[in-house]
């Protein structure tokens, strides 16, 4: 069941118009498996503290991933296990929903989870100085005006190499890993935005294999300058 983000847009605003009437900034990254994306976004956060601009707001800017969970979690008063199957792809088919629904007090549904999991990026988003790094962040925070989304990138043999190494696999073994977490994480980002729905395209794409992550980051803060966001 895919979820249509107009469905949750009034009860955003609503949330966002108590705390800020523009809210963010808000930096979302997406990628490819065997981009360097929590590496990119460390590096992003550690320069833009740098630099941060007087007129930024008070909060440091920080990137964010496994928060997303312990988050989420906490706002459904469960164990993050749980709920984790969603961040790991991973779908319940209608036995286990069943079984999980009479054994669980405290039992969500995937739709719930993943409502929930919007809200939690959605407050990160609006509070600003975020980096959010995957989670379908471009399809949830797409509309805030001072929000910049970017995808990483490389060619497949590439990303296999680095992948090989990284979990011990073969080559073989790596470009079908790669492709399978691929599909899921773009099936991810459809929930939130609809299949085939081209409103939620990335702002820029990088090359991972020919940028290094200095350049890829001096280019982001490039971006966000240029747009005013600091």
């Amino acid at each position: 069941m895919k979820v249509d983000l107009s469905k949750y847009k009034n009860e955003w605003y609503k949330e966002d118009s108590a705390k800020n009437i523009y809210p963010g900034p808000v930096i979302t990254i997406s990628r490819e498996l065997g981009c360097p994306a929590k590496k990119i976004a460390c590096t992003l956060a550690d320069e833009l503290n740098k630099n941060k601009s007087p007129r930024g707001k008070d909060l440091p800017w920080r990137w964010i991933s496994k928060e997303i969970l312990s988050e989420s979690a906490k706002a459904m008063n469960v164990d993050c296990d749980q709920i984790e199957h969603i961040f790991q792809y991973k779908n319940r088919n209608a036995l286990e929903d069943l079984l999980m629904a009479q054994s669980k007090d405290y039992y969500k549904s995937d739709l719930k989870i993943r409502t929930t999991i919007a809200k939690v990026i959605r407050t990160f988003a609006t509070n600003g100085n975020a980096i959010i790094v995957g989670r379908g962040g471009v399809a949830i925070t797409r509309d805030i005006p001072k929000s910049l989304h970017v995808m990483l990138e490389a060619p497949l043999e590439w990303r296999a190499v680095r992948t090989a190494s990284k979990h011990d696999l073969t080559l073989e073994q790596a470009r079908n890993y790669a492709q399978s977490i691929d599909k899921k994480r773009k099936q991810f980002r459809d929930h939130f935005q609809g299949k085939g729905n081209d409103y939620t395209r990335f702002d820029i794409k990088f090359n991972c294999m020919t940028l290094e992550t200095d350049v890829i980051v001096k280019i982001i803060i490039g971006a966000i300058k240029a747009r005013g966001f600091i």
